[in-house]
């Protein structure tokens, strides 16, 4: 459990863990994988959502997961690029959080396994992203703000 001090600085900070879904590259799960892997190379990000119609998060997807099904036995192929859809490829199984009702100690375990987290409403409809990055932001605001704001007493010496 986080000391009361350390999570009330953690949650001045918290606002901002959050990047909308309006700010995040995705792919939907029925889309030709091609489009994954034009979307990815754009970006320039690792992994992104996938989502189906509902904009329900079904799982992840990477340009590795991609490039995998293009390699041959001795050569690269671009076929499975235009014969299989997103679905077939990407990664089923992912953790997503609901923003409001995950604990911080919760998120901060998650994200030691994961770069990132999907967050969901209650009806399981994609918000947006929970980056390890802003949780490491928040970290450093607190080892930089804890002193100044609290008044700390040593209880032991450092040897």
């Amino acid at each position: 459990m986080f000391s009361p001090a350390i999570k009330h600085l953690i949650e001045e900070k918290s606002g901002s863990f959050l990047i909308p879904a309006s700010r995040i590259a995705f792919v939907q799960d029925d889309n030709p994988l091609y489009h994954a892997f034009l979307i990815l190379t754009k970006v320039k990000y690792s992994k992104i959502p996938v989502l189906d119609k509902e904009r329900h998060v079904v799982g992840l997807i990477s340009l590795a997961m991609i490039t995998d099904k293009m390699l041959q036995t001795d050569e690269i192929s671009t076929d499975p690029l235009n014969e299989l859809q997103v679905r077939d490829v990407m990664q089923k199984e992912v953790s997503t959080i609901n923003f409001v009702q995950t604990t911080l100690e919760s998120q901060l375990h998650l994200l030691i396994d994961n770069a990132f987290l999907p967050v969901v409403d209650d009806r399981g409809v994609f918000q947006g992203l929970l980056t390890r990055r802003e949780w490491i932001k928040a970290f450093n605001y607190v080892v930089h703000t804890f002193d100044i704001k609290y008044d700390v007493s040593e209880k032991m010496s450092v040897k």
